[in-house]
């Protein structure tokens, strides 16, 4: 027999989140008065289309089919062009025998080809899988091996990289500046051959497959489909305040999470999409200067190296247009959120998340001054809970491993395996804590833990606590083997041109705020660290340099 007071309070909770869901959608503007015949039309797509990509830009198109939906370095496109060209280009495509379930691979840099390539496949009902740009050859080769997609549509500048890509992988060119791409078809020419007419849905909600950074070995495939209703995106609006028809620039690779989910955010708000296909700190300044950018999105080593440019430069942009300057994909220090609040604002707004279990917890602008460093709190919708190794829930205020569950969690990698999981939340590989307030601190990545001497050591907080050293830019913490001690922590360090420090001075700085255990008992100064396309330091690669003689 039914629980009855169980099925109560599950009605209870899908009634407030319904009430939930309508209320923000309503204070952002995607939920609007509108002429009856548009409503009937926009109606009409979300119950065949579903919340796909697809629904997205063909509800712009009927709401707002002249606004601009993407202005990038070949000029811009209107809501209803970014439809219809897309609508073009996946009837190119099926003619190409690309259909519901089959990959299309996507090696592009921030540009329409990405996005055009992604409403197509939306629309086709086939599985986009996202390349990073700073793949080699070997790697690129394994991956599209492995995930196996029909097409490839990839920028001209990475031709060189697909020697080891089977032949049987149909090339497009997704932006050259010739007229074809090493002789190849190009998107231009398929949506030019194309017929621009709507689609009918396909049988299945397109997927998107996103890799894992790699920091650590190969880049892994995470699937996940979307999500069935607009419940997600209100909780994610809920905390950072988007809104409809804003202008985002979004330096943030669309290939990563970030990025991609910019552009998805982009279409129920019917928002402009500023792009550049190189990430430059004062171009950036300048097309959210020229464009009135109401929102950012970037990763933090993008603000640091905005941050690190002269005054003088800095000074000459006007970013008051900036309501959100949205932030992921690696750690964010606190006295770097600080910084940019104190000379643009407060508007920094930092997700914390991965690749697998999406997003997790949301700093505001009020989170990081009072704890700066903070993840901040989950959204509504959304459970983190922290575990020990036996998997027991730690006590408040307690070091745990972080797991995680919502609704945009992925549906496993896509060569086999999945994250491990407890009481049905994923693991987001890190650990962290929760303060007084409720909000999470990220103390590291439970497989970087340091056991020197018996004792455990996580590299996040000596790196925050040399970071604060005058002078200093940046710094990344590797344990490395010792004969006497089983490993010790070594330190690699940038610092400001001109600036000289000693590493006997920041292991005293160290000695001086931390147990003498997390003293680094090697320090090497670098020109700069060694990073992926979002940001994330690649640790991997500092582990070349162990053994060599500290500076």
């Amino acid at each position: 027999m039914a629980n009855p007071s169980v099925n109560g309070s599950q009605l209870m909770t899908s009634v407030e989140d319904l009430i939930f869901e309508v209320r923000v959608l309503q204070k952002a503007g995607i939920l609007a008065p509108m002429r009856l015949d548009k409503a009937l039309r926009v109606g009409s797509a979300f119950l065949r289309w579903g919340a796909s990509p697809a629904t997205g830009i063909a509800t712009a198109a009927i709401h707002h089919p002249h606004e601009i939906a993407v202005i990038d370095e070949r000029g811009s496109l209107s809501f209803e062009r970014l439809h219809r060209r897309s609508n073009a280009l996946a009837n190119s495509f099926a003619a190409m025998g690309i259909g519901n379930g089959d990959g299309i691979g996507i090696m592009c840099r921030n540009h329409r080809g990405f996005v055009e390539a992604t409403l197509a496949a939306a629309k086709l009902g086939a599985s986009a899988l996202y390349l990073n740009t700073m793949f080699a050859g070997p790697q690129l080769a394994e991956v599209t091996r492995r995930e196996g997609p029909k097409a490839l549509v990839h920028d001209e500048e990475f031709a060189d990289l697909l020697e080891g890509v089977d032949s049987s992988v149909a090339r497009v060119g997704g932006w050259s500046d010739a007229e074809s791409a090493d002789g190849g078809v190009t998107i231009e020419q398929l949506i030019a051959a194309g017929d621009d007419s709507d689609l009918r849905p396909p049988p299945d909600k397109p997927r998107f497959v996103i890799l894992t950074s790699g920091t650590t070995g190969t880049p892994k495939g995470a699937q996940r489909s979307s999500p069935d209703g607009l419940f997600t995106i209100a909780a994610l609006i809920d905390k950072i305040p988007f809104r409809s028809r804003q202008t985002m620039m979004i330096a943030a690779p669309l290939f990563h999470s970030w990025g991609f989910f910019h552009f998805i955010m982009s279409l129920p708000t019917a928002s402009t999409m500023v792009l550049r296909r190189h990430f430059d700190p004062e171009e950036t300044l300048r097309a959210t200067q020229q464009s009135r950018a109401d929102v950012l999105a970037a990763v933090p080593v993008m603000i640091q190296r905005i941050l690190g440019l002269p005054d003088e430069v800095l000074s000459s942009y006007d970013l008051s247009s900036l309501r959100i300057t949205s932030l992921s994909g690696s750690a964010l220090p606190g006295d770097l959120a600080i910084a940019w609040m104190d000379r643009f604002g407060d508007s920094v707004y930092n997700l914390y998340g991965s690749t697998e279990v999406a997003y997790a917890t949301i700093a505001t602008p009020e989170d990081l001054r009072s704890a700066p460093g903070t993840a901040g709190k989950p959204p509504r919708g959304t459970v983190v809970r922290l575990f020990d190794e036996k998997g027991r829930e730690v006590p408040q205020g307690s070091v745990g491993r972080i797991f995680v569950g919502n609704g945009m969690s992925f549906e496993g990698y896509t060569g086999g395996g999945n994250k491990e999981a407890i009481d049905g939340l994923l693991s987001s590989g890190d650990v962290g804590h929760f303060d007084s307030e409720g909000r999470l601190f990220i103390d590291g990545r439970d497989d970087e833990m340091i056991v020197s001497g018996g004792e455990n050591v996580f590299p996040r907080e000596v790196e925050d606590l040399l970071a604060d050293v005058e002078g200093v830019v940046e710094v990344a913490v590797v344990g490395v083997a010792d004969a006497h001690f089983g490993q010790r922590l070594k330190a690699f360090v940038v610092v400001q041109a001109g600036v000289k420090l000693s590493a006997e001075e920041l292991s005293a700085h160290v000695k001086a705020n931390l147990a003498s255990y997390k003293a680094p008992r090697e320090i090497e100064f670098l020109d700069e660290l060694p990073r992926n396309a979002t940001g994330k330091i690649l640790k991997r690669e500092l582990h070349a340099h162990e053994g060599e003689d500290s500076t």
